[in-house]
């Protein structure tokens, strides 16, 4: 019986679309991106997989950003998650 084509199986090439892989700025228009303000470890960060906590700050990525390592608000037994600085929104601190 051939296997149901979804779309997500693994050795699909089509199975992501550019826009998927791309934090998009309507989302949360007036937070900077990573590429713009630096996140720290602790602050919340809105990437394409939903909203992270930053837990670790790596090395340099391609595109000169910083690595992140990030865990899922949604889902805290969630494995890390890793992504460009200058593909998350930082969420604005608060004035002091």
């Amino acid at each position: 019986m051939p296997q149901e084509e979804t779309g997500m199986h693994p050795r699909n090439p089509n199975r992501f679309t550019e826009a998927d892989l791309y934090v998009s700025r309507d989302a949360h228009p007036d937070w900077p991106t990573g590429a713009e303000y630096m996140p720290q470890v602790g602050d919340e960060v809105f990437c394409v997989e939903g909203v992270g906590e930053v837990t670790r700050i790596l090395g340099k990525t391609g595109d000169g950003s910083r690595l992140l390592e990030l865990k899922l608000v949604t889902d805290p037994k969630a494995k890390p998650y890793y992504a460009a600085a200058s593909n998350v929104l930082v969420r604005p601190r608060l004035a002091a």
